[in-house]
């Protein structure tokens, strides 16, 4: 199953947008209202839930300046990858779209479309806020 975030324009370098997202506490910042926990594990993990679904650990597999970030599951239950993609505009402006990646049986897939589709929506929209 692949998902994408619109791509979506911040007032930033991508430097400085690549380095805010390798500090894995601003997440806090980026997680929709309905977030129930959110716990940083260690410089390169934390943990997260939103009301109704699992708690999720991730964890930053591959960082490439100033251009991607790669996140990934850190249980075998639920495999997936998230990618930061950052294209720079200007000096003071980036773009950036988030892909989630991940393999699930059907009726799993069917269930998380919608959920995880709304979710790297709204990380992507609140990186403005960083």
């Amino acid at each position: 199953m692949n998902l994408e975030s619109p791509k979506i324009t911040i007032e930033k370098s991508a430097q400085e947008l690549f380095n805010l997202l390798t500090d894995v506490r601003n997440f806090e910042k980026l997680m929709p209202e309905n977030i129930a926990k959110f716990e940083v594990l260690g410089d390169d993990t934390f943990l997260f839930g939103l009301k109704g679904m699992p708690e999720i650990t991730l964890k930053m597999k591959e960082k490439v300046a100033p251009n991607k970030l790669v996140f990934g599951s850190a249980s075998d239950k639920l495999s997936f990858t998230l990618v930061a993609n950052i294209n720079a505009i200007s000096d003071k402006s980036s773009e950036v779209k988030l892909d989630f990646e991940g393999e699930f049986n059907a009726m799993m897939a069917m269930m998380i479309k919608g959920p995880i589709s709304k979710f790297i929506e709204t990380l992507a929209v609140n990186m403005g806020k960083l």
